[in-house]
C-alpha cells in the first residue's frame, strides 16, 4: 500500500485556525499553538456569552420598567403582580418598549395593575 502524507489536510487545518485568529496580538495570530488555544478559548467565551446576553437584556428591560413604575409611584413587583392578576401577557421586552415609546399606554397598564391589586386585597 502506498504511503500517504497529511500535508494538504494539515495546511488546511493550520490556515483555518490562523484565519480565525486574525487580529489577535503577537504570536496569538502568527503561531499555531497559541492561536489554537486562543481560538478555542474565544469560542468557549462566545458560547457562554450568547447565553449570558439574554440575562443582560432581561436586566435592562427590568431596569427600564422599574424606572417607569417609580415615576408612577408603584413598585415594579406590585406592577408585575397586578399584570399577572389581570392576565396581561406582555413580556418584559414589550413592556419596556411601551414605557419608552408610548407613556399613555403604560399609564393605562399601571392603572389596570393597580385596580387588580386592590380587588385582590
Amino acid at each position: 500500500m502506498p504511503r500517504t502524507k497529511g500535508a494538504v489536510a494539515h495546511h488546511k487545518r493550520v490556515k483555518r485556525v490562523l484565519k480565525a485568529a486574525k487580529g489577535y496580538y503577537g504570536g496569538r495570530s502568527k503561531l499555531l499553538r497559541p492561536a489554537r488555544d486562543t481560538v478555542l478559548r474565544a469560542g468557549a467565551y462566545a458560547y457562554r456569552d450568547r447565553r449570558a446576553r439574554k440575562g443582560t437584556f432581561r436586566r435592562l428591560w427590568i431596569t427600564r420598567i422599574t424606572g417607569a413604575c417609580r415615576a408612577r409611584a408603584i413598585p415594579y413587583s406590585r406592577f408585575m403582580s397586578g399584570l399577572r392578576l389581570a392576565t396581561v401577557d406582555l413580556n418584559r421586552k414589550m413592556l419596556s418598549e411601551i414605557a419608552i415609546a408610548d407613556p399613555e399606554a403604560f399609564d393605562m397598564l399601571v392603572e389596570l395593575a393597580r385596580g387588580k391589586i386592590q380587588q385582590a386585597a
